[in-house]
């Protein structure tokens, strides 16, 4: 017969023994827990360095993974015919005559004067029409190259483009003379051809040069300067042109002030063209666009 105290006590030593050996098999547990952790993170890590090291040699097999994860439609950019004026810092040279390397002739270098004289141009008209200063020295300088190209005074370029526009390359009139030299697009779209076609027109490299190439033109046919500015001005048919040539002329005579290095005032008042332009000229543009004498206004 088992005594009941002996039992008791048997008992009580097994219970006792019971929490050790359960915390030796947690310890255990957790020990391969870590192990196989340690292993899995290794694992990965190996795999992670050698795909890596795959798309670092197939740089192909990067751009494919790439594309799949990208499932997003690209969106196509939308056409601007208006390029920034921070274009023009390329647009110029662009330009410039295929013999541009060859030695510059006496009459080239007259007509680039000096970049003294480029910077005191561009200094004036950028107080005088509150332009920033980088978009008025680009603007003057685009005068400058086109002017050597064609043969015509930079500063006739100049002074037609402030009273025609105020050197806004995005104005334009209510019969459609635009840019800078509001040239009529419609009426001289052939000289646009070859730079986009009429898109070109808000373009202030292209303006300045189809409307530099339109003033020569007259200047040339009508034997002066003052004749020259009634075509463009569309007044060639009439007595007058309304005072347009006068205005041209004297801001003509104070940039070329400005270029000799003499303080001109920049507070003189300026007319622009759209603001004082006759009617008649305008109705003459509106009823033929193939009427050459009309070129800006």
């Amino acid at each position: 017969m088992i005594n009941s105290n002996t039992g008791a006590i048997s008992f009580a030593r097994l219970m006792a023994r019971q929490p050790a050996a359960w915390f030796s098999t947690t310890r255990i547990s957790a020990k391969g827990v870590l192990t196989t952790a340690q292993h899995t993170l290794t694992v990965v890590g190996v795999t992670a360095l050698v795909v890596m090291a795959v798309l670092f040699v197939r740089p192909d097999l990067a751009k494919a993974l790439s594309n799949s994860l990208n499932h997003a439609p690209e969106v196509e950019a939308v056409a601007v015919t208006a390029p920034p004026l921070t274009a023009l810092m390329e647009a110029p040279a662009a330009s410039a005559p295929a013999t541009a390397a060859a030695p510059l002739t006496a009459e080239e270098k007259a007509l680039l004067g000096t970049q003294k004289q480029q910077q005191w141009v561009t200094t004036w008209l950028s107080k005088r029409y509150r332009v920033a200063g980088d978009a008025a020295n680009m603007l003057v300088s685009t005068a400058y190259l086109t002017a050597r190209e064609i043969k015509l005074d930079p500063l006739l370029i100049l002074a037609v483009m402030s009273i025609e526009s105020g050197l806004n390359p995005f104005a334009e009139s209510p019969v459609g003379a635009q840019g800078l030299m509001q040239v009529m697009s419609k009426v001289h779209h052939e000289k646009f051809q070859d730079m986009g076609g009429l898109q070109a027109a808000l373009n202030p490299v292209a303006n300045i040069r189809v409307g530099a190439l339109i003033l020569k033109d007259y200047v040339t046919r009508g034997g002066s300067v003052e004749a020259g500015l009634k075509s463009y001005v569309g007044a060639a048919a009439f007595e007058t042109d309304d005072g347009y040539g006068s205005k041209v002329m004297a801001e003509y005579n104070r940039l070329k002030q400005v270029s000799a290095g003499k303080k001109v005032p920049t507070t003189n008042p300026v007319m622009t063209a759209s603001a004082s332009k006759p009617a008649a000229p305008v109705a003459v543009a509106e009823k033929s666009v193939n009427d050459t004498q009309i070129a800006g206004l």
